[in-house]
């Protein structure tokens, strides 16, 4: 486990992926430090026609074709012409571990004659500051011989004198008070001073004793605002801030400071705004942080140095470099070029084998409408548009297509030392057949031990699968700041190139069905260290704590005791601060012992439009209102714990914890959450001192709460009969929740249902995951298989017709829309791909731990140690997905078990809430 301790990157994927946020490609991390990144898009354009820019950042005719999850090769299809009659695939192969091969396989299908191009186009991208698509400009300090430079955010301790509800969760993996900005030594400052008695300790070690020692303080504050500070420990003295709207310094004489080990404190004192002046840039991580502008006066403190007076002078903070421009040096070999650029210590290699070409640059930020602006620039090799940035172009062309054929060329890019990069140019194999032998082997040689077979009845899903495998696969983003360091990181799509928490859960438990390495380090990415005084878990967007649901999954594929072990103490703090219990969470403020998590995101379960939420942030309901999933999935992710704590054994103070816990919320949900009229759960408000007082109703009168929300409850498996009647009634009721796509999100027959809404009157993939997964729990697999059909169908059709891969379908006319790149929320197809048609697949509810596993190399046979948590009275459902072709027999405690086939291969098991056991599947050989 250890390249997984202390990051929250993804350590197994290599330097070179498809992380770019610009034009798709291939990517090298170029600095991890700085969060560098070089880029190498290879697209196709119409010969003196047209250009297709593949933008990241939304449909530019390209599409994720096939992938293998540990990107040792992938490949994206461009449409010149759609569908399929003049297309390119480009693909990238791992050649070494500084090269990769560029194959691109040019097709024309029409009866014409065609003229075709390539572009390479090789960049460096620097981070931005996020939300404003501006360059984030950082500098260094440059210090004498015995100075001491300490970054504000290395603090030993810091308090606000209010305390926050983010103090012990910052967004998106930040320090606590950490900002983002221009111009400072890392890209970050402390957002200090808001309040008097705010505090911040430092503890400083001196390798020399210093005579005159002075502490220089760099800093940024509005114009004309002005705060005093009290710096205390080593000494006692004021420090005078006035604000210019830039960065300043101010010193302070420390006098002798002896080497060792020294402490100083910071507190804030009175503050004043002498005049308006320019506002600090907003560039906040957090809801404390986000709107700087409006605080009375707040200083970004950058940090300080510890110098003596005499060398005061030579102190430098100097700019980082940020040039684009390489400077461009022929190749050892024909066709062939080098790049150096300015502060990165590599050079990059580029070749390609197709000798009519020219080498142009485009100076510019952007080629989406410079490029096309100059298509017809034919004797150009120097294009000068707006901003900084640079791109060098090598123009294949024209490269004729005869109608009715393909064309292979191939090419390489690779980084190194000088003497490295020419050495890998110049023993490239030119020969077209080496290339393919090369780039073939590579495919081999991924899919070694990752190939999975999939039965005869998966033969009709398989394109739509495969689509979804490579956007998975590809959709990784390179940098994403968390933790005061640049990831890779998974990305729901390229569009969000941010941390997002439940997408992030989906994200992993798709992955699982492709590689277990990528699942276990998507986890790895949201959970901290036990006592993690910033972050209990990463959080960006929804509360939705998918992070325990995943694990659960990786756990009832692997029952790995060392993943469990590292796994469960982090999780259980995520899991202390999503109920309530742990440091600055103020999910449990209210007296009703009911949940709520709206001091940290608007959207209370990831849907966005969703009425009642929408109804809540209307009328500014925020500090009374309490939806029924959050307490729900408290419920469940307990009940997970649960399960983990008794595997690991030795926990007994947990496991009464936790069965408190769901003791409590369960009754809690059930006294004042049910409403009888609708058959619904409902959104609990509550009066002034957090008593419960009622539901949120619609104007019609309704219960606002006729949707996936109010039948939450299921999920957590703690609805009595008559109330789980009555809603698996409304789960298969086409006019409530069943339509002819899916579950939708808001009942049909609700006052407030949409045709047109983003999540109200849509449907996804997510929420119907949850619910198949109940419905398996709690025996009712005929319409768990009608969830998982309908999605697949759905799939099918849609990837299709276009090849995109969507967030969500519209009910109204069956058609997918939002992202069309969608990795997240969508993945859940993969799991009802492998549970239905993949053999060696055993897929169970909520409440089993399974404690062994074992599909014979044909799967056609299966042992199976599981315990079971679930209600001793009642059957619950297991999938096994066998060899197909056969005929089984089902032994539970060697007993008989009757079994149903829900498709050609896949067992339909059925098992008595018996607390554990071992389950047999064995072929049955029929006598001639």
């Amino acid at each position: 486990m250890e390249h997984l301790v202390g990051t929250h990157d993804l350590k197994q994927l290599p330097l070179w992926g498809p992380y770019t946020k610009k034009y798709i490609g291939i990517s090298h991390i170029a600095d991890a430090q700085r969060g560098l990144r070089f880029d190498l898009s290879v697209f196709p354009g119409f010969y003196r026609r047209k250009v297709d820019v593949p933008n990241a950042m939304w449909e530019s005719g390209y599409h994720p074709w096939e992938a293998s999850p540990d990107l040792s090769w992938y490949t994206h299809r461009h449409e010149l012409e759609w569908k399929d009659q003049v297309y390119t695939d480009i693909s990238y192969a791992e050649m070494s571990g500084n090269a990769r091969l560029v194959r691109c396989e040019l097709v024309n299908r029409t009866e014409a004659e065609q003229n075709v191009v390539l572009h390479y186009m090789a960049s460096m991208h620097f981070p931005q500051v996020r939300g404003h698509g501006e360059l984030l400009r950082t500098v260094r300090p440059e210090l004498p011989e015995g100075a001491l430079w300490t970054d504000a955010l290395d603090y030993a301790e810091l308090s606000y004198a209010t305390p926050r509800p983010s103090d012990n969760l910052v967004y998106d993996g930040f320090f606590r008070g950490e900002v983002r900005g221009q111009g400072l030594v890392g890209g970050s400052a402390l957002l200090f001073g808001r309040e008097a008695g705010d505090r911040a300790s430092y503890t400083v070690v001196i390798a020399k004793p210093m005579e005159r020692a002075v502490l220089l303080l760099r800093f940024r504050m509005n114009e004309g605002h002005r705060i005093s500070i009290r710096l205390g420990g080593a000494m006692d003295a004021p420090i005078e801030l006035t604000g210019t709207g830039e960065l300043a310094e101010a010193s302070v004489s420390l006098g002798a400071l002896g080497a060792g080990q020294h402490e100083l404190i910071f507190t804030a004192g009175e503050a004043a705004a002498t005049g308006e002046g320019g506002n600090v840039s907003n560039n906040g991580s957090s809801n404390d942080n986000r709107n700087r502008s409006a605080f009375a006066v707040s200083v970004e403190f950058d940090g300080f140095v510890i110098t003596d007076q005499n060398v005061l002078d030579q102190v430098r903070f100097m700019p980082e470099s940020d040039e684009a421009h390489p400077h461009m040096v022929s190749g050892p070999v024909p066709n062939s070029l080098l790049l150096k650029y300015e502060g990165i210590e590599h050079y990059y290699g580029l070749l390609w084998v197709y000798d009519d070409y020219e080498v142009r640059e485009f100076h510019c930020d952007e080629l989406d409408r410079f490029m096309r602006h100059n298509v017809h620039h034919h004797t150009s090799s120097i294009f000068k548009g707006e901003g900084r940035g640079h791109f060098t172009n090598v123009y294949l062309r024209p490269i004729p297509l005869a109608p009715r054929s393909s064309k292979l060329i191939y090419g390489m890019v690779c980084s190194g030392s000088k003497d490295d990069v020419e050495r890998e140019l110049s023993s490239f194999l030119m020969n077209e057949e080496q290339c393919e032998a090369t780039y073939t082997s590579m495919k081999e040689k991924s899919s070694q031990g990752r190939t999975k077979t999939y039965n005869p009845s998966g033969e009709p899903y398989r394109f739509s699968q495969q689509l979804m495998e490579a956007t998975l696969a590809t959709n990784v983003v390179y940098p994403v700041y968390t933790k005061r360091s640049y990831i890779r990181h998974s990305t729901p799509g390229r569009w969000w190139d941010s941390l997002y928490t439940w997408d992030s859960g989906f994200i992993g438990i798709g992955l699982a069905e492709l590689d277990m390495e990528r699942a276990v380090e998507c986890l790895n990415a949201y959970v901290t260290e036990p006592g993690d005084p910033h972050a209990a878990f990463i959080h960006h967007g929804s509360m939705v704590p998918v992070q325990h649901y995943l694990f659960l999954e990786i756990w009832n594929k692997t029952q790995s005791k060392e993943l469990l072990n590292y796994f469960y103490p982090k999780l259980r703090q995520y899991y202390q601060f999503y109920a309530g219990k742990l440091g600055s969470s103020t999910t449990r403020a209210l007296s009703s012992g009911l949940l709520k998590t709206w001091d940290y995101f608007y959207n209370s379960g990831g849907w966005d439009d969703y009425a009642p939420q929408v109804e809540v942030h209307r009328s500014r309901l925020t500090a009374e209102a309490a939806p029924v999933s959050n307490t729900s999935h408290a419920i469940r992710i307990a009940k997970i714990l649960k399960m983990a704590a008794t595997a690991i054994g030795g926990l007994d103070g947990d496991i009464e914890e936790y069965e408190g816990d769901i003791a409590l919320f369960g009754k809690a949900i059930q006294d004042y959450a049910w409403d009888e009229g609708s058959g619904y759960f409902g959104y609990v408000l509550h009066d002034t001192k957090g008593q419960p007082n009622g539901l949120l109703r619609h104007e019609s009168g309704q219960n606002y709460n006729m949707g996936l929300d109010g039948a939450y409850p299921l999920v957590a498996g703690i609805c009595n009969p008559e109330q789980e009647h009555r809603l698996l009634e409304y789960i298969s009721d086409s006019s409530r929740l069943w339509s002819p796509i899916g579950l939708t999100a808001v009942d049909q027959s609700a006052a407030y249902y949409k045709k047109d809404g983003y999540w109200n009157g849509a449907v996804w993939m997510p929420h119907q995951w949850f619910y198949w997964k109940m419905l398996l729990s709690l025996g009712y697999s005929e319409q768990a298989h009608r969830i998982a059909r309908t999605a697949l169908e759905l799939w099918k059709t849609e990837t299709g017709e276009t090849y995109n891969c969507y967030e969500h379908f519209i009910v109204q006319s069956g058609r997918g829309a939002g992202w069309h790149h969608f990795g997240g929320l969508s993945a859940p197809v993969l799991s009802w791909f492998a549970a239905y048609h993949r053999p060696g697949t055993l897929t169970c509810g909520y409440d089993v731990w399974l404690e062994q596993k074992e599909f014979s190399m044909d799967n056609s046979e299966l042992i199976a140690e599981l315990r079971y948590f679930g209600a001793a009275d009642r059957t619950h459902s297991l999938l096994a997905c066998m060899q197909a072709g056969r005929n089984y027999r089902v032994t539970w405690n060697g007993n008989p078990v009757d079994v149903l086939s829900a498709e050609d291969g896949v067992l339909d098991i059925r098992l008595p809430g018996e607390s554990s056991g071992r389950l047999m599947v064995s072929e049955v050989v029929l006598s001639r």
